[in-house]
């Protein structure tokens, strides 16, 4: 079960913090090893639809970019790429995201990685009173307002998840 939490700050929370933003925290048990985002909207009581997943993707060798799309559903690399201005993304080897984000899997938030990466939100957030996105630690995630999340990362709203 969700719970507020009293957790120690991470880098995400500090940032949103700074910016005067409102933002609920909710913890979740991670001894069961279920960390995909379903079993964590699951864990945290909350809409699916609400919760984001943090994907980051690379073109060429070096050039990084983060998306955020739903849980349940799935990143469609072809609108990503048309929206990031690129011919072609792969998602970035799970090897090199600590790396990369200063993030690790399930764990990782578009708030506060390593350095700002252009970073784009699935429209879908755009109708929702709130959204809730890793808050850059395992078993915690927060839970805020999509355009002052949008804002606090200078993320744009686009289509970018798979037709089904």
């Amino acid at each position: 079960m969700a719970k507020q939490s009293r957790a120690a700050k991470t880098n995400a929370v500090r940032i949103v913090e700074g910016a005067g933003i409102h933002y609920n925290l909710m913890e979740y048990d991670v001894t069961d090893g279920l960390l995909d985002g379903v079993s964590v909207a699951e864990k945290t009581g909350q809409v699916v639809g609400h919760v984001f997943k943090t994907l980051v993707t690379i073109a060429g060798p070096r050039e990084l970019f983060v998306f955020l799309v739903p849980v349940a559903l799935e990143l469609d690399l072809k609108k990503a790429a048309k929206v990031a201005g690129v011919k072609k993304l792969d998602m970035l080897p799970l090897k090199d995201l600590t790396k990369e984000t200063g993030y690790v899997r399930g764990g990782c938030s578009a708030i506060g990685m390593k350095k700002k990466y252009p970073t784009f939100i699935d429209q879908s957030a755009k109708s929702l009173d709130s959204m809730i996105v890793s808050a850059g630690k395992i078993g915690l995630q927060m839970e805020l307002v999509p355009e002052e999340f949008s804002r606090v990362v200078d993320a744009i709203f686009c289509d970018i998840i798979t037709d089904n």
